[in-house]
């Protein structure tokens, strides 16, 4: 029963999320373009190997979270095997 419900639960959440995703870009599509900079970034962790792309700070503060990230991984795999 309880497995039932977390599986419930996830597919709901992930429904919530796609709804949110479609109606942020719904919502951007239909408003004033602004002129400015435009700045993005993202870390990739595929298992403890960190992916980072971006731009200018935000690929820095990026890159040191996934070495942390990375870090975190490690000592946790290591620390269950012990």
């Amino acid at each position: 029963m309880r497995g039932e419900l977390l599986i419930v639960a996830g597919i709901v959440l992930i429904m919530i999320g796609f709804m949110l995703v479609f109606l942020g870009t719904i919502i951007s599509a239909f408003s004033q373009p602004q002129e400015g900079n435009v700045e993005a970034g993202g870390v990739v962790m595929i298992g403890p190997i960190p992916i980072v792309f971006g731009t200018r700070k935000g690929a820095t503060i990026a890159m040191i979270l996934a070495v942390v990230l990375m870090a975190l991984w490690i000592i946790l795999a290591l620390l269950r095997r012990a």
